[in-house]
């Protein structure tokens, strides 16, 4: 099903129109918004006005066309602050209806803050939790306390960035009277909640919607390196978001439309906005926002779905990792047989060595993920496969992994058929030197597990390892030869010889009681 959701904020108007599945997973296909910034007039006058009202239309008449040039199976519409609140809402609603088609259901602050949390904690790994869920709209603040299990608490508070620049900030930069303002108005607003949200204990905060991310995309930017493509996942801390405040505040609009990645039709909103999300990490003492890059468009495909995927009912936050990753390799054509075979032997072969890699229970997680992945390539090109893995995992837009985690997935895509990851290979140079060991550690590991299943007809049912000084001894259980499979180690061990300065060798299991056996009659005989 082919479904398109119109997110109709105070702010932007947003269109998603995406492919969705049966597993309640789905595949974006286009996204288009258009900056109205109706909250702003609402909150001055009370009303959208005519003239805004026939951009909305228009708007919204050009997102039904697009949905419709791609075969939208199904249009879903919500409205937001600004038109909960607008004195010509209804009459809004009406005309958009008539000219477009599309029926706008006005949500309620609890729905929205429903839809919007069921999209964040699809894309964002919620550990630690509960987490503090900060959706910053035009009109209003979606606040929610939840986990991977779900939403526990929310509120919904007319605290808008485009309705606190509005409201509060006269001056260009703000004048330190517009900077008190617009924090005593955040105050007074989150002292009646804060009870309730300190009661819940959260232990991390997520951002989500177009200021937040923006605030967190400069954040981390400053930091030096290239920026990240993404905010999803991204953490910056409370003083990083103070320091940019503090820079924010000394510039105009103008001099903020330039700073990279900044839209200028946003420029304005930026400072009401920074000093609300550090005045709210400082009220509920948190000291980090992770980014979301889902928010409420995507909460309404998953709503419009129907039906759950593993992500969304499980309570074990790293399941949107692994839900997200079988989702790309679906969507690839992966060998699925293979593939979790070698994320078996990788795993089993983890465990055996642990005296030798001294990684931790996250690189387990990382190389098995990586394992289900490596040969999804095949889908471009048999040719050079592990180029097209590589690339395909770099966007394939995977959810609840930091970038750094996406770009170790890319290096063991990338050379799980020989060699070692080198420096010339953007993702691998992006990594610290601690994260780059990590890596071709882990990539040793996968060649080895691959080559077990050489033959892709899954002759070896179980790996047994012993480790001495100088020596790795695989003990492989299997249905039949593995000849192929010893053929494809020999090809694949040296860099696992290399890093972990052993030799290794293998043998089938039968062998080995042969050998065993032997031994025993010729002491006997002796």
């Amino acid at each position: 099903m082919r479904i398109a959701a119109l997110d109709l904020g105070s702010n932007s108007f947003h269109l998603l129109v995406a492919d969705a599945h049966p597993d309640g997973t789905f595949e974006p296909l286009t996204r288009d918004k258009e900056m109205l910034r109706l909250g702003g007039l609402v909150a001055a006058t009370g009303e959208v006005g005519e003239a805004a009202a026939e951009d909305a239309v228009d708007v919204v008449r050009r997102f039904r066309a697009l949905a419709d040039s791609l075969g939208a199976d199904e249009i879903v519409a919500c409205g937001t602050s600004a038109l909960r609140e607008a004195r010509d809402s209804a009459a809004l609603v009406d005309r958009i209806e008539a000219a477009s088609g599309v029926k706008v259901r006005v949500i309620s602050g609890r729905e929205e803050a429903r839809l919007i949390f069921t999209a964040v904690r699809t894309s964002v790994m919620i550990d630690p939790g509960p987490a503090l869920a900060i959706d910053l709209g035009g009109g209003s603040l979606e606040l929610m306390v939840g986990g991977a299990g779900g939403l526990d608490w929310s509120a919904s508070l007319k605290l808008g960035v485009g309705r606190l620049t509005a409201e509060r900030v006269r001056g260009d930069p703000p004048t330190g009277g517009d900077r008190r303002r617009v924090v005593d108005a955040v105050v007074a607003g989150l002292q009646g909640v804060l009870p309730e949200i300190n009661s819940l204990r959260p232990r991390m905060a997520i951002g989500s919607s177009g200021t937040l991310e923006t605030l967190i995309r400069l954040a981390a930017g400053r930091r030096g390196g290239p920026a990240p493509s993404t905010v999803n996942q991204v953490a910056v801390t409370a003083a990083e978001l103070g320091s940019l405040t503090s820079d924010l505040l000394e510039m105009t609009a103008a001099e903020r439309s330039d700073l990279p990645g900044v839209d200028a039709r946003r420029a304005d909103l930026l400072p009401a906005g920074a000093l609300l999300i550090c005045t709210v990490l400082e009220m509920t003492r948190l000291d980090e926002l992770v980014g979301s890059d889902w928010a409420l468009r995507e909460g309404m495909v998953l709503d419009a779905i129907g039906r759950h995927s593993q992500a969304e009912w499980s309570h074990d936050p790293r399941a949107i990792r692994r839900d997200s990753v079988i989702g790309l390799a679906r969507r690839c054509s992966w060998s699925e047989a293979h593939s979790v075979k070698v994320a078996r032997l990788a795993v089993e072969l983890f465990d055996g060595t642990t005296s030798l890699h001294h990684l931790d229970g996250d690189d387990r997680d990382l190389l098995e993920l990586g394992a289900l992945l490596h040969d999804i390539g095949e889908h471009v090109s048999m040719e050079g496969h592990e180029r097209h893995t590589a690339y395909l995992i770099e966007n394939g837009r995977l959810r609840g992994f930091r970038p750094e985690e996406i770009s170790m997935l890319a290096c063991m895509g990338r050379f799980h058929k020989r060699g070692s990851p080198k420096m010339s290979f953007e993702p691998f140079a992006r990594l610290t030197p601690r994260e780059r060991e990590r890596v071709i550690r882990l990539t040793a590991i996968l060649q080895v597990a691959d080559g077990l299943d050489r033959s892709h007809g899954g002759p070896v049912r179980a790996v047994e390892v012993y480790t001495s000084p100088g020596m790795v001894e695989i003990v492989v259980d299997a249905d039949d030869d593995i000849d192929l499979e010893l053929w494809g180690l020999r090809r694949k061990r040296e860099l696992f010889e290399r890093v972990f300065r052993c030799r290794l060798e293998v043998v089938s299991a039968q062998m080995q009681l042969a050998l065993e056996a032997g031994a025993a009659q010729a002491a006997s005989g002796a």
